[in-house]
């Protein structure tokens, strides 16, 4: 068997988790996905509020990433394992704030990791963090990770991979793994997204079906989605297995106008990119949206990933396709799903 399962000393119970940012579209699936996995003891998920959902197997402690925050290299101690998920997408006007949390914070994770002796850490970083590229083919792991230096979200996840790049050589001894997943939807998901994403200003009742005539198609908008669930299986295999190095994720088929157009009952509609990016930039700028126009720029541009590795190295198969959880995602957009934790509540 190729896990770290059996690495651990006989007699010992199973592996310790510490998942940070537990409560969120990826924190609650892959809490879900370790709890059920017979090589994981334990679990104890970080979150800034301590929420009420409980799943058996699962301890909670309230902790804050941010610089001068919580105290973390005591609930790393004894750990086997730290999957950090914790990010921040808003506020998209002022930079500053999020590159505090999702930067100075993560660094302040993993060198508290470090300090606790911590022997594998399972970073989330994204498809945003790599270099523009084609979108008439895959490009595989080892594409640039420069970003979109426009978009504060692609900036701050490529320098991460930077970062990550001089603690490994910092610290050969830890076993570092970057997941690098396309765009994550599941049900519970869908408040959460439309407020990070689109705002209180949207109707739930235009993601029906035949309410939106029309989907844009414009230039490069070609990207990979996935079901978080999926992500999160992935995630588990990267701590109970011994392995190292970056992993893209994505689910078949790549999401383009034509089929989005067909999950929302719509025809795709060719429009010219320059007055629909002006207009999202002006509604931006207004506060009429929370998300930037920089990262609409960035999607445009995003490179399409060929995630042969994480199914060679992960022995990893997404259970839905794109298209499937693109839909779960709408049905609940349309139907205010949400999840019993602060950051996915209805």
């Amino acid at each position: 068997m190729n896990d770290v399962a059996r690495q651990r000393t006989a007699g010992t119970d199973g592996l310790r988790v510490v998942v940070v940012g537990a409560t969120g579209n990826a924190g609650t699936s892959v809490v879900e996905a370790l709890r059920h996995h017979p090589a994981v003891a334990s679990v104890l998920g970080l979150a800034r509020r301590v929420p009420d959902w409980r799943p058996d197997g699962t301890a909670w402690a309230a902790a804050d990433v941010d610089p001068g925050g919580s105290d973390l290299v005591d609930h790393f101690a004894g750990a086997d394992a730290i999957v950090h998920l914790a990010w921040k997408f808003q506020p998209t006007h002022d930079p500053v704030t999020t590159w505090r949390t999702n930067v100075l914070g993560s660094i302040r994770v993993y060198e508290s990791a470090a300090a606790a002796g911590v022997p594998a850490l399972i970073h989330a970083s994204s498809v945003g963090a790599y270099s523009p590229g084609p979108k008439d083919h895959p490009v595989d792991e080892s594409w640039p990770t420069h970003g979109w230096p426009q978009a504060a979200y692609c900036r701050e996840k490529a320098y991460m991979e930077r970062y990550l790049d001089g603690f490994e050589a910092a610290h050969p001894d830890v076993r570092v793994v970057r997941m690098r997943p396309g765009f994550l939807f599941k049900r519970e998901s869908a408040s959460q997204q439309r407020r990070i994403f689109a705002g209180s200003l949207l109707p739930a009742q235009l993601m029906r079906p035949s309410f939106v005539p029309a989907v844009p198609d414009l230039p490069g908008l070609v990207f990979q989605a996935l079901h978080t669930d999926d992500a999160a299986t992935a995630y588990v295999a990267a701590v109970v297995r011994p392995v190292r190095g970056a992993y893209n994720l994505a689910a078949d088929p790549p999401l383009d106008a034509a089929r989005l157009g067909r999950l929302l009952d719509s025809r795709p509609l060719r429009l010219p990119l320059p007055p629909l990016r002006a207009a999202l930039s002006m509604a931006w700028r207004l506060r009429l949206v929370p998300a930037s126009p920089d990262l609409f720029d960035a999607v445009l541009r995003l490179p399409l990933m060929d995630c042969s590795r994480a199914r060679a190295e992960l022995d990893w198969r997404p259970r839905r396709t794109a298209t499937e959880a693109v839909r779960e995602f709408l049905d609940g957009l349309r139907d205010h799903a949400g999840m019993n934790t602060a950051p996915l509540a209805a």
